[in-house]
């Protein structure tokens, strides 16, 4: 059989129901071929009763030796043909549930990376893992129902109409006593979709903890709050453990009714049977093919309760995948946009009309505000990760393709996670792997220190996050690697907070180097960095308050003064009535690029 198309196709997002029978006929063949074995091997257990009922009936009562023989040779080839159909369902069973989990984590991927640097804001870690491990599987398994569950129904009808040929009795307490199990069980199966519901709840609440507790363990040991948080997860796995056991309750319930139910349904028309038997009705062939008619019902039926079951997992799960599907890659924005516009053919200018920021094309513009989610919100709404009247030359951000956006515009995130993976790797991203331009960037990042002190260099290993450097080592790698990409707009996130001055000096000249010709936008504090700016905006209340260069703010604003100068504006006095001199001794003491690499201090 011919390997899928590694195109899932456009899930129906619509409803779990709708999105599970897109998973169906996403397959058509397939689900076609399985609900034909499957039904045919339903229909065929069926057969061995009347087979034996006519070699005793026509061979053994009368005596008739080759009468026996053939019934007892159409016997054995029945059994042969059910141990192929066996066979070939299972195969093409495995292959549609295989087919619908690998289609559904496809999905779930893609929508993942068109989320991109959105997704951490929108949905846990331990979320996503869960929906694509334990959701996924859930939901391959509902797909059973397309095979067996299809041939359980019509065995069930094969199976009335082979009694009613027997007698007219038999065949009304089958038709009516299957659907009366069924009924017994609906409650159950009820209690049970609402309990694994909550389940599934909970389990993805715990999943964000432990993601917690494990990528900020070392902080947490620091602060000493390790304690807390484990503390949480311990009450947070006793929540789940007594979900758990209501699923476990309700389960056991179904399992019990599937399999003690139709038993005692069998016993119950074997003893009419036999009854029958007895008095002339029927003939003890027919006794005997009875029974092995209802032993056989036991099967479809047992399939029929747990396809009920599969079925009510499988929308809990198919929810919760929907619902990350139905993530906007832009919070409050559609996710996905009609007759979206091109960008800019030129760079132009970025604005955001809230704050009053421009970013002017081909420039290093600063961004100074004393409180950093100020800085932060603006580059969110400039690099479209939240809804805004942002616009992009003369164009609304928003109405542009947002695949351009991300190509044109990079937001380099001071907490860009690193993947474990080589640092060739790690710096590389999705660009080629080219050794000069990898040197360049490294290089303009002054990570150069950092290749040389590890034993393989580029090939060296990062653990995961980059938990094998310090904090300092993994903002300049998340530089070198925003530098490589080389995006006509770089949107960079205090990219020097955690190195110590003299490197950060050499960073802020290279960097301006690096994007000599390009526009580039970073939010700082750092009077060094200021320095290198062409323009800075100095923020107030998260706008706009004056602009100007970083000489020129730190004479004539007071406030500036203060903030870039010890990092605050809260509790200082004004300082207005400095002297030129001050200023000047000042700007000479401030320390200066130099070419020569440094080790950071270990933080």
């Amino acid at each position: 059989m011919a390997a899928p198309s590694t195109d899932p196709g456009v899930p129906d997002r619509r409803g779990p129901a709708r999105y599970l029978w897109w998973v169906i006929v996403s397959q058509p063949r397939r689900v076609l071929l399985g609900a034909l074995l499957g039904s045919a091997w339903m229909v065929c257990l069926t057969l061995p009763p009347y087979v034996l009922s006519r070699a005793i009936d026509d061979g053994l009562r009368p005596g008739d030796r080759s009468g026996l023989i053939g019934w007892c040779a159409a016997l054995f080839g029945i059994g042969l043909l059910n141990a192929w159909l066996a066979i070939m369902r299972h195969r093409t069973m495995t292959r549609i549930r295989l087919d619908a989990y690998f289609r559904t984590v496809r999905v779930v991927v893609d929508h993942a990376t068109r989320l991109g640097a959105a997704l951490p804001r929108r949905v846990s870690a331990g979320e996503v893992v869960t929906i694509g491990h334990a959701d996924v599987g859930v939901i391959s398994q509902t797909l059973t129902v397309t095979g067996p569950g299809v041939g359980a129904v019509i065995a069930y009808f094969v199976v009335a109409a082979l009694l009613l040929s027997v007698s007219p009795l038999l065949a009304v307490v089958v038709l009516v006593g299957v659907p009366l199990l069924a009924v017994l069980i609906g409650p159950f199966l009820s209690r049970l979709q609402g309990a694994e519901a909550a389940y599934r709840e909970r389990q993805g609440a715990l999943a964000a903890i432990l993601g917690d507790l494990a990528g900020g363990l070392r902080v947490l040991n620091g602060l000493g709050g390790k304690g807390v948080f484990a503390a949480r997860y311990h009450e947070g796995s006793r929540r789940l453990r007594d979900e758990g056991y209501r699923v476990g309750s309700s389960m056991s319930w179904i399992q019990a009714f599937g399999i003690g139910l139709p038993t005692l349904f069998l016993a119950a028309v074997t003893w009419l049977a036999a009854r029958m038997a007895a008095q002339g009705s029927i003939t003890v062939g027919e006794l005997v093919a009875v029974y092995g008619y209802v032993a056989v019902l036991v099967m479809p039926v047992m399939f029929l309760i747990e396809g009920s079951y599969d079925i009510g997992r499988g929308l809990v799960a198919a929810r919760r995948v929907v619902d990350f599907l139905n993530l906007a890659p832009v919070e409050g924005e559609p996710s996905v946009r009609a007759e979206p516009v091109p960008g800019p053919k030129e760079p132009s200018v970025l604005r955001d009309p809230l704050s009053g920021v421009e970013v002017a094309p081909g420039r290093l513009t600063a961004l100074v505000s004393s409180r950093a989610s100020d800085a932060t919100d603006i580059v969110d709404r400039l690099g479209r990760f939240t809804p805004s009247l942002a616009t992009w030359g003369a164009e609304r951000l928003d109405a542009v393709a947002l695949d351009e956006v991300r190509t044109r515009i990079l937001v380099a995130d001071n907490e860009a996670d690193l993947f474990a993976g080589t640092l060739r790797a790690a710096v590389a991203g999705r660009c080629a792997p080219d050794e000069e331009a990898i040197a360049r960037a490294v290089d303009a990042a002054m990570a150069r220190d950092i290749v040389l002190g590890l034993p393989d260099g580029l090939d060296a290993t990062l653990d995961s996050h980059g938990r094998n450097l310090s904090g300092g080592q993994r903002q300049r790698i998340r530089l070198a690697r925003a530098l490589l990409a080389e995006p006509e707009v770089l949107l960079a996130i205090d990219p020097t907070s955690a190195v110590d001055a003299h490197t950060e000096a050499n960073m802020a000249a290279r960097l301006r180097t690096a994007r000599t010709g390009l526009t580039t936008l970073v939010t700082t504090t750092s009077p060094i960095v200021l320095d290198q700016a062409d323009v800075v905006l100095y923020l107030v209340d998260g706008r706009v308050a004056a602009t100007g260069s970083h000489a020129n703010l730190f004479t004539r604003h007071p406030g500036y003064r203060r903030l870039v100068s010890r990092g605050t504006d809260e509790g200082a006095e004004d300082e207005s009535h400095e002297t030129e001199e001050q200023r000047a001794a000042e700007r000479r003491t401030r320390p200066r690029p130099s070419d020569e690499p440094t080790h950071e201090a270990l933080r």
